[in-house]
């Protein structure tokens, strides 16, 4: 969701009055230089790239795959090197997220918001070799207009989690086959509009972006959450847009946000949900971000250009392209926030 903060200003003689839409400024933030970026989705001139997902490719992390939406067309499969796979046509769809399900292959799911008074969840299967998706079906989910959206895997099951515009958010234990299936587990709310989803895949302990008011904790089978980093202006502007999450440990690593009002990023150390800086994607090669909705984060080797993870964010303006995605190296992020 786009943001706008309006400031007036009165000329000192109390005549004149004007406003103008700016950014509204945060704390400081160090800037990190994007290395890569995607070809421009399809969709120009309209807010269309949204939310991105990354397949790491153990065997050849050179050849890793990015999975990512323009919610007006469909879904794209990318290259590290930002080129296009493939492209699967589907109007409104809005996040997406992928799970490895072992034997079952990796499995694909987006929000589609193509019914805004009952939500569904799209399910494909991406073939990681030609880096292509097979539809397997859609699944209801629930009123509301579907929204945000993340995965786990709980043994040999899917789970997931769908952010409903109007605050609904519900888990789902998602049945693959021939006619996919979908039982809900368990069902929470927020107070307004969220879209932010990341789960911890050692627990399950689900985080929320609720917009306009910081990040939602929700314990493995709690119904009712808490805040645990507010929307307050400095560290988080809003709107709160896409969460990500870097597992280190048993219960350590890091949560990132994106803060859309300042495009900026916020880390957060866990399991406290700690601040632990801020940054920006400033401009270089690539260009800068801003207005970010989606983001995701992975730490690993992904080859020579990102040896320590990638962090991807879709960039909201794109010196007046068609909106597309940077990618940052993960380990430039982490010395830049420490100062080394």
């Amino acid at each position: 969701m786009r943001g706008g903060f309006q400031i007036f200003a009165v000329a000192s003689l109390g005549i004149a009055a004007a406003c103008a839409t700016v950014p509204m400024p945060g704390d400081p933030a160090v800037p990190v230089f994007a290395v890569a970026e995607t070809v421009p989705v399809v969709t120009a001139n309209e807010d269309a790239a949204d939310d991105p997902a990354i397949w790491r490719n153990a065997a050849s992390p050179a050849h890793s795959l990015i999975v990512a939406t323009d919610k007006k067309a469909g879904l794209y499969v990318y290259g590290l090197d930002g080129k296009v796979k493939s492209f699967s046509e589907h109007p409104a769809l809005n996040n997406v997220d992928l799970v490895d399900m072992g034997d079952a292959g990796v499995i694909v799911f987006a929000s589609d918001r193509s019914d805004l008074v009952n939500s569904k969840v799209v399910l494909y299967r991406l073939d990681t070799v030609s880096g292509t998706l097979t539809e397997l079906g859609r699944v209801a989910t629930g009123p509301g207009e579907g929204y945000g959206i993340c995965g786990t895997r709980r043994g040999d099951t899917l789970i997931v989690y769908t952010a409903a515009k109007s605050g609904r958010i519900a888990e789902w234990e998602i049945a693959l086959g021939d006619n996919p299936s979908a039982r809900e587990l368990r069902t929470m709310q927020v107070p307004s509009q969220p879209e932010g989803c990341a789960v911890d895949h050692r627990n399950g302990t689900l985080y929320i972006g609720e917009e306009a008011a910081g990040i939602w904790r929700f314990e493995p089978g709690a119904t009712t959450g808490e805040i645990v980093a507010a929307v307050d202006g400095r560290k988080l502007v809003a709107d709160l847009e896409g969460l990500a999450l870097v597992p280190e440990g048993t219960d350590g690593g890091w949560l990132y946000a994106s803060s859309q009002g300042d495009n900026t990023y916020m880390r957060y150390a866990l399991p406290d949900v700690t601040p632990a800086g801020r940054f920006r994607i400033a401009k270089g090669e690539f260009g800068s971000t801003e207005e970010t909705d989606g983001i995701e984060v992975m730490r690993g080797d992904f080859g020579p250009a990102f040896p320590g993870g990638l962090f991807i964010a879709q960039d909201g303006m794109n010196d007046g392209k068609a909106q597309n995605f940077k990618l940052v190296p993960l380990g430039a992020i982490e010395a830049a926030l420490t100062g080394e």
